[in-house]
């Protein structure tokens, strides 16, 4: 995980570096002036009396409709390609005037704007050639949504210069998709491991956010030949929809410690919103398109409000992670903020504001990214304290407190779940006379008795041997059959065993052999070779003995 989010953070690095080397080689600027479009008007026209062209009223202002759009004269210029950002409209058309008076004329549709479509999501249209040079430029947009200009950025560029601009975008947007592909991989990786709630909305914004990146940049336009309108309305559904995953993350993520249950209804109607919303807008477009911007604008302001709340109850709940999550929200929410300014129309269009969007989710991707590792780590942490600390109590509750063998029960268990279905060897070993050695050494000295006597059967028995202390002085081994050596070797043990004091403590063994598959095979052997430790003890004790057979 660290290793993926170092090559991401590389990558987020080039992406954030290579962003003002695309734009500084964009071309040469043109202003422009705007003019509403009427039946009946040749471009001819235009052309010829500018004067009723509008130089300084806001594009914004004069709504959804039909526009001629009129540049600056045309400085003496090798630049041969014209290119503006792509817009919401049905068609444009570009009249290029000459100094001889020529007119000629480039057009498209929203239908095959995708061949003039390039990185960035710019229309970029030849000059065509012509004997005397281009003074003027005429657009005649048809159909402008409005939303955010009518014409915006327009410009002129050489080949070479657009050449270096693609190049600067390129790298821009594969840097994007590396880190988003990089923290997909991982993240779905450590789902399929941890199966975590809050990790599939994350992996879903993040390849939401993919496929934004694509589709913003341009690139889908001439890879699938898309209608550019129908593009832009992607555009839009995506981006709300990796807002409702980011919510829908963040609402999983902290639950409900950071978030109330008020919060979480708020948090659940704002996310219900951005999806009606949404639906709504690329529905109905373009009708009435400035009042559904204005609408979906609302909804993101909505969702990025989510914020400050999930912030100040992650840092109310003190948890360890929750700088690095505002950090991760903090940059996106200002950038956010920037793209609300410009949808609002208070901000000019800007290459760096309209591109925020990408560097300011990558980002937030990357952090969120590092945040859910530290959780993971805290989870994983957690998770083996809480093993550890059932391993522990599985093992007080199967052993024996004192002797550290097992118990009765954990003996049965053990020897029923082995499975195995050859006989087996019960030795019942309890101590001779344990009450006068309580008497003689008191109750500690007793205990420490019955661990000597407890480490000499471990060390005597096989290694895929049970031992088991079954209560007071009396002891089992379980063995395979084929050892019937074994009753004399731990007795032989025990004999040679020195205890507290220098004080002698010999045992008597009764022994029994059969299978064990369940509990009534268990009684049948044990109610045997208890009969044999009575017949041991009967003898005179220190003395092994076996059942009879029946």
């Amino acid at each position: 995980m660290a290793a993926r989010l170092v090559t991401a953070l590389g990558a987020l690095l080039a992406f954030v570096m290579m962003a003002p080397v695309a734009q500084a080689n964009a071309g040469m600027p043109l202003a422009t002036c705007i003019r509403a479009a009427h039946a009946g008007e040749s471009a001819a026209a235009m052309l010829a009396h500018p004067d009723g062209f509008d130089c300084t009223t806001k594009q914004r202002r004069w709504g959804a409709g039909d526009f001629w759009v009129l540049s600056q004269p045309l400085p003496a210029t090798q630049a041969t390609l014209v290119r503006s950002v792509s817009l919401y409209q049905q068609s444009a058309t570009i009249h290029v005037l000459y100094a001889d008076g020529a007119i000629r004329r480039v057009a498209f549709d929203h239908r095959d704007a995708w061949r003039h479509l390039k990185l960035g999501a710019v229309f970029e249209v030849a000059i065509p050639a012509h004997a005397a040079r281009p003074v003027r430029l005429l657009w005649q947009i048809r159909g402008a949504a409005n939303t955010r200009g009518i014409l915006l950025s327009p410009n002129l560029a050489t080949p070479a210069q657009s050449q270096r601009h693609e190049v600067g975008l390129a790298a821009l947007y594969a840097a994007f998709a590396g880190v988003c592909a990089s923290l997909l991989i991982s993240n779905l990786a450590l789902w399929r491991s941890l199966r975590q709630r809050f990790q599939p909305p994350y992996c879903a914004m993040v390849a939401c956010l993919m496929v934004y990146g694509l589709s913003t940049s341009g690139v889908l336009g001439p890879l699938l030949r898309m209608d550019n309108n129908q593009r832009l309305l992607l555009n839009m559904m995506l981006l709300a929809t990796t807002l409702f995953l980011a919510i829908a993350f963040a609402r999983s993520f902290f639950g409900l410690p950071v978030l109330s249950r008020r919060m979480r209804y708020v948090a659940d109607a704002v996310m219900a919103y951005l999806l009606a919303i949404s639906a709504t807008y690329a529905l109905l477009m373009p009708w009435h398109s400035v009042i559904l911007d204005r609408l979906v604008t609302f909804g993101f302001a909505a969702g990025l409000s989510l914020t400050v709340p999930v912030i100040w109850g992650a840092w109310r709940a003190r948890l360890p992670y929750v700088r690095t999550f505002a950090l991760a929200w903090g940059v996106p929410v200002m950038v956010a903020g920037l793209r609300i300014g410009q949808a609002l129309g208070l901000i000019g269009w800007s290459f760096w504001v309209d591109n925020s969007t990408l560097i300011a989710m990558v980002m937030e991707a990357v952090t969120s990214a590092m945040v859910i590792a530290w959780r993971i780590k805290l989870i994983s942490q957690e998770r083996d304290a809480a093993r550890e600390k059932e391993s522990l109590a599985l093992r007080l509750a199967d052993c024996d407190p004192l002797t550290g063998l097992l118990n009765r029960r954990a003996l049965l268990r053990e020897v029923l779940a082995s499975g195995s279905m050859a006989p087996r060897l019960l030795i019942l070993v309890d101590i001779d006379h344990f009450r006068q050695v309580n008497d003689a050494l008191g109750h500690d000295g007793g205990d420490e008795v019955l661990r000597n006597f407890a480490r000499t059967l471990q060390a005597a028995a096989p290694p895929d041997a049970l031992v088991a202390r079954l209560g007071g002085e009396e002891f089992a081994v379980i063995s395979p059959s084929q050892t019937t050596i074994l009753p004399d070797r731990l007795l032989d043990a025990i004999r040679g065993t020195r205890m507290p004091f220098d004080l002698r403590v010999t045992a008597s063994l009764g022994s029994s052999i059969g299978y064990l598959e369940d509990e009534s095979d268990w009684t049948r052997l044990y109610r045997e070779a208890d009969r044999a430790l009575y017949v041991a003890k009967n003898a005179g004790r220190d003395r092994a003995r076996w059942a009879q057979a029946a």
